[in-house]
């Protein structure tokens, strides 16, 4: 027996990257009155990172609940990036409908096709939003088109088809049911989601809730987040925690708390259909099921999608290790690396044969660039290898990862994009013209042909092309790449880099070191113009004489350096390279520092060949 609770609705907010699913949180918050009047809560509300407001995405899947007509809607807003799709799968079962973003300009992307997949296996009822439709070159109509097209390509019965349509401007708070007739208000989006969005069933019977998200207070310690399945839950009870393995602990419950706008409200009860913060269980972990001790009776895991590309993070052994990082030993490393397991469910690490190194693996270069950034902000001092795509075999046959990928350029720039794309083993599924000289390609690509490939794009395309991509399966592997880089320019001996040296190796290529930055021998200073290494001296002064010169007094003028962000010192990594992660560097070097040590690594690689 169950009954439905018309008091609650839980939504999710699910679209592709930069498509408004913030921004629309933002005004849902509001205007359900959660703010006082006079209170300044500025924009991105549930962004609160400092990292996604830097970036400007979200990155982990965050609740919180506004209250409309009496009715307690819970919302979930969740990453709109590709390799942040194990957020999106761990918390969609807490939900009973969605709200599907999709932009007026770019209509459906790659993580619009992955987003709206998971929401119909886990049965959401989903509204589609057409966002943005102020901007100049809206075409709502053609993106409504194409969504119901990948209706149609994903729905898994009739009654998925049936999804109301609104449009909205997310920045202004005003929705409505015709593009160029919006209410000033989103009243007609919360009524479509009072409307539309199923209310949850209470079950009768034990108490039964799947932990999909933790957090920690610094007074409560962790607290499991979850939607109740089955029964209530009250301050004081015994419950069984259920592992993921089979193992089973008692526990008591300590506080239980509900979302209310941006904060939490302790409960006397919590009944089921509700969606709930427990604290009191130390060790529970994302996967975990809740249950009444007398009723033990597990719910389905949490299903996250296999890691695309790894890397090896090790402890820092350049010459200036350990002198900008407060935690710089293997033991701080692994420590920090497993507890992000217990909430990064899209992430795994694995020993090595030395214990100094781990190879970390995730869902995209974003993916572990934002662990990588986390962990130099708290302190960590690590160096990281290139990415590498995790290929496997299967019947003797060897499979690499494929992604689906979307681009949008100028006309002018589709020639270099196409050849560089035919080079990295891309093959197009589909190209478009929408007539305004834009034009829109569909690619299946091998996850290794994308990376280092960013940058380049914004290369080829002067900034202005828009590119997405979503992981698309394995498929056979589709050969060498003939993607060849420039060789690097490398420190010959330690110092200080001085102006007289930068400006000699700036005759040879682009630097990427600003004068005064200290150097140690084989630490990448530059990219020179053709291929293979070369040494530089760039910590080399100017010898003085008592001669007098006619050209003295003219000051040495370099060329601004280029400064590499973190994914770009990703991007540029070869085999034989790494990257030197503290607090406040970033710093390129050769695996092997010395002329020395290069030769004897040469040696073992030809013994080891034959």
């Amino acid at each position: 027996m169950s009954r439905v609770r018309n008091d609650i609705r839980n939504l999710a907010i699910i679209a592709h990257v930069d498509h408004g699913k913030t921004t629309l949180v933002d005004a849902l918050l509001k205007q359900s009155n959660t703010f006082r009047d006079n209170q300044e809560v500025g924009s991105l509300i549930l962004d609160s990172g400092a990292l996604e407001q830097e970036k400007g995405i979200t990155i982990l899947a965050k609740n919180t609940a506004i209250s409309h007509g009496g009715v307690i809607i819970n919302i979930i807003d969740t990453p709109g990036h590709a390799d942040f799709g194990g957020e999106v799968e761990r918390v969609l079962n807490m939900a009973n409908g969605c709200l599907l973003l999709v932009d007026a300009v770019e209509g459906p992307m790659p993580q619009t096709r992955f987003v709206l997949r998971k929401a119909f296996e886990v049965g959401l009822r989903p509204i589609i939003v057409i966002n943005k439709v102020d901007r100049p070159n809206a075409e709502p109509e053609r993106a409504l088109e194409r969504v119901h097209d990948l209706f149609l390509e994903l729905a898994d019965t009739v009654d998925q088809l049936d999804a109301p349509v609104l449009y909205t401007v997310a920045k202004e708070g005003r929705a409505g049911l015709d593009p160029q007739h919006l209410e000033s208000t989103l009243e007609p989006l919360f009524r479509a989601i009072l409307e539309h969005v199923p209310p949850p069933a209470a079950a009768e019977g034990g108490f039964q809730m799947l932990v999909a998200n933790r957090t920690f207070d610094d007074y409560t310690g962790i607290l499991a987040i979850g939607r109740i399945f089955r029964g209530a839950v009250a301050p004081g009870d015994r419950v069984a925690v259920l592992g993921a393995g089979g193992e089973t602990r008692l526990a008591r419950v300590g506080q239980v708390l509900l979302y209310r706008g941006l904060g939490r409200v302790a409960v006397e009860r919590a009944e089921a259909g509700a969606i709930v913060l427990i604290t009191g269980l130390d060790n529970v972990a994302i996967g975990d099921t809740l249950v009444d001790p007398e009723h033990p009776e597990p719910l389905p895991g949490i299903e996250i999608g296999e890691p695309t590309v790894r890397m090896t993070f090790g402890v820092n052994t350049s010459p200036l290790a350990g002198r900008e990082g407060q935690f710089s030993t293997s033991r701080q490393l692994r420590a920090r690396l497993y507890r992000e397991l217990e909430v990064n469910l899209g992430l795994r690490v694995d020993e090595t044969d030395t214990a100094e190194r781990f190879r970390v693996s995730g869902r995209g270069e974003l993916h572990l660039a934002v662990l990588i950034e986390n962990l130099r902000r708290e302190g960590y001092e690590l160096e990281v290898s290139r990415p590498e795509a995790i290929v496997k075999k299967v019947d003797g046959q060897t499979l690499e990862p494929v992604e689906r990928l979307t681009l949008e350029v100028r006309e002018e720039h589709l020639g270099a994009v196409t050849e560089a794309l035919g080079i990295r083993r891309g093959e197009m599924i589909e190209i478009g013209y929408d007539g305004k000289g834009g034009v829109r390609l569909e690619y299946a690509i091998p996850t290794r042909g994308l990376i280092g490939f960013r940058n380049s794009f914004l290369t080829l395309t002067a900034g202005t092309g828009i590119m997405a991509s979503i992981g698309n399966g394995y498929k056979p592997w589709a050969g060498e790449l003939r993607v060849q880089r420039n060789g690097a320019l490398t420190a010959s001996s330690p110092g200080t880099a001085l102006t007289y040296g930068l400006a000699n190796a700036q005759q040879r290529g682009t630097t990427f070191i600003e004068p005064g930055e200290t150097v140690y021998e084989g630490m990448i200073v530059g990219l020179q113009r053709r291929a293979g290494d070369m040494q530089v001296n760039v910590c080399r002064e100017k010898k003085q004489s008592n001669i007098r010169s006619s050209t003295a007094d003219i000051a040495v003028r370099l060329t601004p350096a280029r400064l590499l962000s973190l994914e770009q010192s990703l991007d540029f990594l070869v085999d034989d390279e790494l990257l030197e992660v503290t607090p406040s560097h970033l710093r390129l070097r050769k695996r092997y520092l010395t002329e020395v040590e290069q030769a004897r690594a040469r040696r073992r690689m030809a013994a080891a060949a034959s």
